[in-house]
C-alpha cells in the first residue's frame, strides 16, 4: 500500500498543537458568549497566532488548526450524541493523561455544548473521525481501517502506520458510540 499525500510537519508540530488548543481554552474562558463560530474564530486566531510566531509555515499552522478543530468537533458531536465524557471518547484510563489536557478538552467542551445541534448539521462529512498516519492527533484509541488492529496514544502524538498491516487510515474508537438501543 502506498503511503497518502499529506503535508510533513516541523517536529514542533506536537507543542504547537498543544499550544494552540490552550490558546482556544483560554480564549473561551474569557468569551462572553460561546458558539460554534466563537470556537471557529479562536480557531482561525491560534492558527494566525502561531503563524505570526514564525516557528511554522502557514501551510503547518493551517493544517494543525484543521487537526485540532476536527479532534473538537469530533468531541462535541460524541458529547451530544451519548451524553458522555472525555474518558469514553478517549478510551483511556484518564488517570493516564495529563490533567492539564483533560482540563482543557473539557473545558471546551462544556463551553461549547448548547451549540452542539448547529455543529452537528455542519457535521455532514462521514469521515470527521477518520485519520491518516502522519496527521497529529490527541490521545485517544484508534483502528486500523484496513485490519482493525488498535493503537493507543497516550498524549498528543503523531499516528505511525498499523503496525500489523502497513495500512495508513485509521477512525478513532469511542466507547458505546454511536449510542446502542436499549
Amino acid at each position: 500500500m502506498t503511503e497518502p499525500e499529506r503535508s510533513h510537519l516541523s517536529g514542533k508540530a506536537l507543542e504547537v498543537y498543544d499550544r494552540m488548543l490552550e490558546r482556544v481554552q483560554g480564549r473561551l474562558k474569557l468569551a462572553q458568549e460561546t458558539s460554534i463560530e466563537t470556537l471557529e474564530e479562536e480557531i482561525k486566531n491560534a492558527i494566525q497566532f502561531e503563524y505570526e510566531l514564525e516557528e511554522m509555515t502557514r501551510e503547518e499552522a493551517d493544517l494543525l488548526g484543521a487537526y485540532l478543530q476536527r479532534d473538537l468537533a469530533h468531541l462535541m458531536h460524541f458529547v451530544d450524541e451519548t451524553g458522555e465524557g472525555l474518558t469514553e471518547w478517549l478510551q483511556l484510563d484518564i488517570s493516564l493523561l495529563e490533567h492539564q489536557l483533560a482540563d482543557r478538552l473539557l473545558s471546551v467542551a462544556d463551553r461549547t455544548r448548547v451549540d452542539t445541534l448547529e455543529l452537528n448539521q455542519k457535521l455532514e462529512n462521514d469521515d470527521a473521525g477518520h485519520y491518516i498516519s502522519g496527521e497529529v492527533a490527541t490521545a485517544g484509541m484508534f483502528r486500523c481501517l484496513n485490519c482493525s488492529h488498535m493503537r493507543c496514544l497516550t498524549a498528543t502524538s503523531h499516528l505511525e502506520p498499523c503496525d500489523a498491516c502497513g495500512s495508513h487510515y485509521y477512525e478513532r474508537v469511542t466507547s458505546r458510540w454511536p449510542r446502542r438501543e436499549e
